[in-house]
């Protein structure tokens, strides 16, 4: 597997990797492109610049209000009749897959990206994906970090800090975000 793959696996990406650079070449890519599309002036624009950045088209009923952070980009997957608001941060390189119909607040991280808590490790990468299921909702400044999956139809409100899996069907809050309610299906 090259490097792309592992880190889409996830796991750990040792500095002195011998594909690295590889990486980091991304990483480049990713902050040439960047300053084009936080300069956009439509949403037709941002839809086409942030289609070359994460590379594949995205749908026409999406909507992503800039400025929008990423560190890679290629690792981004967004469905259709997704909304994205301002200054939203998308650590990508452990891969985000954001489904259909998903609404995601101002403000809001989602983080694939982490460290060895080992002091000696530390350089290193620790990546696990992020998976945003259908119909989910993520409340304004809202933080989700490393390998956390967001249920269908759920609701992760402002602010919250979400470490572990979000059940479908759920409300959750807090720091750490725990659930608060079930949300009844009409």
């Amino acid at each position: 597997m090259d490097i792309f793959a592992r880190m889409l696996a996830g796991g750990l990406i040792r500095k002195d990797d011998p594909e690295i650079a590889a990486m980091w070449e991304g990483i480049n890519r990713a902050l040439r492109l960047s300053p084009a599309l936080n300069a956009a002036t439509s949403t037709d624009q941002i839809r086409q610049l942030l289609g070359e950045l994460i590379g594949r088209e995205l749908a026409a009923s999406t909507t992503v209000f800039v400025p929008f952070y990423t560190n890679f980009g290629r690792h981004i997957t967004i469905g259709r009749n997704v909304f994205i608001n301002h200054a939203c941060t998308l650590l990508d390189l452990g891969g985000i897959t954001i489904e259909d119909d998903v609404q995601i607040g101002p403000k809001v991280n989602i983080i694939t990206e982490n460290h060895p808590t080992d002091p000696a490790q530390r350089q290193q990468l620790l990546l696990s994906p992020v998976l945003i299921k259908r119909n989910a909702w993520l409340g304004a400044a809202a933080t989700i970090l490393p390998g956390v999956t967001v249920g269908e139809n759920a609701i992760v409100a402002a602010g919250a800090v979400v470490h572990k899996d979000v059940v479908a069907n759920t409300i959750v809050g807090g720091i750490p975000a725990r659930v608060l309610k079930t949300i009844e299906a009409a």
